[in-house]
């Protein structure tokens, strides 16, 4: 019996040997690929309003006033309309007169506001907001006019530059109103 336990531990201890050489030289077949990390950043519309030729201005009738504001969307930004919005004091067009630039549109039952698109190939683009960088000052201007006007009186325009995206989604763009309405109630006076 000891003679049978010794060849049932032998005869293991041979399986058992073979096992390990022969499942230590199969080899599995297995892939992994490189991790793919997936980052969601933040996306925005920047803006800017800037002239160049003062903020105040003489008036001599019958002549041209040199005012250039240009509105431009930062290069990096989302497609989108870029507002102006002209305010004019209540004495503006008795006094002085303008036209807007070429490729504005004026918003459909909103006063003083006009709008173009900007895709990404036009960033960084300035837009002049006023026709020749100009207003005009009426000829009809008497010197009686001008001495009712105090700094209180002056005539005024306010211009202010704003940015809506583009795009609702991925297949659907926003119309000018619904952009104008995305801005909110402190665009809306």
């Amino acid at each position: 019996m000891n003679m049978r336990k010794k060849t049932i531990a032998l005869l293991t201890t041979l399986v058992l040997a073979l096992g390990c050489i022969i499942g230590g030289t199969v080899a599995w077949l297995t892939a992994r690929t490189n991790q793919i990390v997936n980052t969601f950043t933040t996306s925005n519309i920047d803006i800017t309003l800037e002239e160049t030729t003062g903020m105040n201005y003489k008036m001599v009738p019958g002549h041209t006033i040199a005012k250039n504001p240009k509105a431009a969307v930062i290069v990096g930004s989302e497609e989108c309309y870029l507002f102006v919005m002209l305010e004019k004091s209540a004495n503006f067009d008795s006094y002085l007169a303008f036209e807007m630039a070429d490729g504005w549109i004026a918003l459909d039952n909103v006063e003083g506001v006009y709008y173009r698109t900007v895709t990404a190939s036009q960033m960084g683009t300035e837009y002049s907001v006023l026709k020749d960088d100009q207003v005009s000052v009426k000829g009809t201007v008497t010197k009686e006019m001008m001495d009712t006007l105090s700094p209180q009186t002056d005539p005024i325009l306010s211009i202010t530059a704003y940015a809506s995206q583009l795009h609702k989604n991925s297949t659907e763009d926003f119309t000018a109103a619904e952009a104008w309405t995305n801005i909110g109630p402190a665009s809306q006076n």
